[in-house]
Parts: C-alpha cells; sequence; structure tokens
C-alpha cells in the first residue's frame, strides 16, 4: 500500500483526485440524486452504479434479435452460442482462475445449490460442515435444506464459527482449529469470501489447505469479494465458489452469477451433478440424444442457455475492468478506505460515538467499512441520506459504507466525513 500520510482538508482530498490515474472511471457511471442532486453513493456493496455504456451493449443485442430472431444463435460477430466466452477473460482475471474454470450463468444461490450437488457428498461417517456465524441469510437457508436434503439435522450438522466474546470478526486461527477439530466428520467448508455485516476479507488460501488437508471440499460465496478484492482462486485449490455481478461488478440488479470449478474436477466422473443441455458437449448438443456427457472445466455445470441480454449488461462493466485493472482497483480502493478510516478516527476520536468494525488490516478488507453507531443510531444515517449520502444500513444500529475505486473519489470520503461530523453532533 502506497505509504501516505492523510490530512482531514479538501485541499488533501483533491490532491489525491488529482493524482489518481484511475480517477476519469468516474465520468463512465451515472449517479443517482436526491433532491435533485447528485449523490455521493457508497453502496456499491449492495448494487453497483450503471455503466453509461450499459444501454449500448443491450441495444446491440436487441438489434441481433429484431435482424436475426433465430439466427442470432450462429451468426454475427457475438453469436449466442458461444456468447458466454466472452466474459470468461475478465472473469478469470478477477477471480484468479483459468479461463476454462470459470463461466456467467444463473444466479448466486441457484449457483450455490448445484454446486452442492457436487461438493457435499455426505457420509456416515463424513458429514459436518463449517461455515461462520451471521452468514448472509441464503447461505445459512441453502445449508440447511441442503443438509435436510440428505436426511440430517442441520443443529448437528452445521458448525458455525463464530467471533470471540467481545470481538465482533473472527479470528483465522479459530477457523483452522474448528476444522481440525472436526476432522473426519468434515465433509465441506462452505463460507463467505468477505464477510457481509463486518466487511472481513477471511484469509481462503489458508482455510482451503486446512479443509483439505482433513479430506473436506472447500468453497467460498465471493458475493462480496468478486470485483473487490484480488484473488487466486485456482493457485490456492480452492474446490468451488461463486458469486454475483450486481454489487462491485455494476451489472445490474439480480443480474448473472458465475461460478469457479477448479480445473482438477473439469473431468471427474465420480462428482455428481444436476445436468442440463447448455452443460453439454456443445459439439453433439445438437444431436439431441441420450447420455450427458459434461463441457470441460466449469462451462460443464451450466444448466441452460445463456442470457443474453444480462450477458450484454454484465459485458459493459468487465470492460470497464479489464481496461481499469483489479490490481490497479486494489491499490486505489486500499487508499480510499485507508482515508475513510482516517477520518472518521479524526472525527470519533475517543468518544465511542463509532466503532468501526472492519478489520484494521488492509488485507483482511476490502471497500467497505462497518460502522457501528453507538449513539445516534439510524437518525444519523437518516441525516446522512437527506445531506446527499447513499450508504446501507443494517440492523440493530451498523452503517455500511464502501468506498469504490471505479467511481469513487477522495473528495466524496471528505464530503462524507464532513457530514458525519454534523450528524453525530445533532444527535450525539
Amino acid at each position: 500500500m502506497k505509504d501516505i500520510k492523510y490530512e482531514y482538508s479538501e485541499f488533501f482530498a483533491r490532491q489525491l483526485d488529482n493524482e489518481d490515474p484511475l480517477k476519469d472511471f468516474r465520468n463512465e457511471f451515472y449517479f443517482p440524486k436526491i433532491e435533485g442532486k447528485e449523490a455521493i453513493y457508497f453502496c456499491g456493496n449492495s448494487l453497483g452504479l450503471q455503466p453509461r455504456s450499459t444501454k449500448e451493449y443491450i441495444q446491440r443485442e436487441l438489434d441481433n434479435w429484431a435482424e436475426l430472431a433465430v439466427d442470432g444463435h450462429f451468426k454475427g460477430e457475438d453469436a449466442w452460442y458461444h456468447v458466454r466466452k466472452k466474459s470468461k477473460p475478465a472473469l478469470s482475471e478477477i477471480v484468479g482462475a483459468h479461463e476454462h474454470e470459470v463461466v456467467a450463468m444463473n444466479n448466486l444461490s441457484s449457483n450455490l445449490h448445484f454446486l452442492m450437488v457436487s461438493f457435499y457428498r455426505p457420509s456416515k461417517t463424513r458429514f459436518k460442515i463449517i461455515t461462520e456465524a451471521g452468514a448472509f441469510p441464503s447461505d445459512m437457508y441453502m445449508l440447511e435444506t441442503q443438509v435436510k436434503f440428505h436426511g440430517l439435522d442441520p443443529e448437528k450438522t452445521i458448525i458455525e464459527v463464530a467471533p470471540r466474546p467481545g470481538e465482533h470478526t473472527l479470528r483465522t486461527e479459530d477457523i483452522l482449529l474448528a476444522i481440525e477439530e472436526q476432522g473426519e466428520e468434515l465433509a465441506l467448508v462452505m463460507m463467505a469470501g468477505l464477510q457481509y455485516y463486518t466487511g472481513q476479507v477471511f484469509d481462503m488460501e489458508s482455510i482451503t489447505r486446512a479443509g483439505h488437508s482433513v479430506g473436506a471440499n472447500v468453497g467460498f460465496d465471493l458475493a462480496h469479494a468478486a470485483g473487490n478484492v484480488p484473488m487466486s482462486l485456482h493457485d490456492w485449490g480452492v474446490d468451488f465458489a461463486t458469486w454475483c455481478s450486481y454489487k462491485y461488478m455494476n451489472s445490474g440488479p439480480g443480474n448473472v452469477s458465475g461460478v469457479f470449478v477448479h480445473e482438477r474436477h473439469a473431468q471427474n466422473p465420480d462428482l455428481p451433478r444436476f445436468a442440463g443441455w447448455w452443460g453439454h458437449d456443445e459439439e453433439e448438443r445438437f444431436k439431441m440424444e441420450k447420455g450427458f456427457k459434461p463441457m470441460y472445466g466449469a462451462d460443464g455445470w451450466q444448466v441452460a442457455n445463456s442470457n443474453v441480454l444480462a450477458l450484454a449488461a454484465h459485458q459493459s462493466s468487465l470492460d470497464i475492468f479489464e481496461r481499469a485493472g483489479i490490481k490497479n482497483l486494489r491499490e486505489k480502493s486500499e487508499l480510499l478506505t485507508g482515508y475513510l478510516e482516517f477520518l472518521i478516527q479524526q472525527i470519533s476520536g475517543d468518544s465511542g460515538v463509532i466503532e468501526i468494525i472492519t478489520p484494521k488490516n488492509p488485507q483482511e478488507r476490502g471497500c467497505q467499512l462497518s460502522l457501528l453507531v453507538h449513539k445516534g443510531g439510524k437518525a444519523v444515517f437518516d441525516e446522512l441520506y437527506l445531506n446527499g449520502i447513499i450508504g446501507d444500513w443494517r440492523h440493530p444500529k451498523v452503517m455500511r459504507i464502501a468506498p469504490t475505486p471505479l467511481h469513487n473519489s477522495f473528495l466524496d470520503v471528505f464530503r462524507f466525513a464532513q457530514i458525519l461530523e454534523k450528524s453525530i453532533l445533532k444527535f450525539a
């Protein structure tokens, strides 16, 4: 991380923006307005902003549909039959994988279920699952129902690793100890890569190594990590992962998910899956014959044909990511979030009004800082909104603020701090 001494001043913030090599990417997005004034948007952890190019990308496919109809599957520069391939270079770079290990398809919760079919194979002696306490509800529901599907009791099967008393985040050693303790009874480690509530990035490499050492599979929900923090899923040996594209990857509300399946599973005949024709060998797909023959790699987990309009919106953002570079975005992100942390500390001091529950170590967090508002609570958050700040509130009293390097500036962070300081004084 760049060695820098932060200052609480507008001049300093503007100076950082002037030196920012990524500053022009801000102009490639639409910003919402509050009371007719452009908002400061710190909610990419929930829904990313719309790229200005998205309409053009979708319109191109609408034109293809209008002009080619069914022939659009095989004619034209972007024939729909192979449209999934366009996103692979960017996705592989973002999550640290080979192109054949990733594919954009379905949505996140659906993909979790499909992947669990393959990677959660409980036996009488090996059946337990480790996850983090307070996981995102969809993950909790998915694990609970998958366990019940196999006739098991979630209370006895799902092991939730919780922070120590008085702490907000998990210690890596506690996760690794839980894996070791479950040992030969552990079938799967399935948890977030970045915890949605606290903003903590887990040590996915160490967790994967520990899971494999006891014979368990390891997978991650990367909803809040993909497009936020650099990863090396292939090198870490992760078995599987999935993510959504509508948060940091700015691809539109509810848009397409993506999956990663490590190449060592690419042609494993003993690995079951729920199949569909789009996962079948594309060279033989239109023979319409019995007998599922999966495509190599992650493509073999596809079920239905690609959502062309959704992938067009997705691609509009991925093309921006390729131009910006995930490593460059990460460098700016660390500076932005570091500046936000500095300003909050300047404002709150030792008053105890605001507590940052996201780890201080930049390697253990992404864009997001989760702020525990001890005085004023939701009223402080509502005051911020009235003054043009869009963040995210999570009960009982946590405010999530995520300065995103593609479209946020250091001046945004400074202005947020000014408004936060006034809001605290008003309600504390």
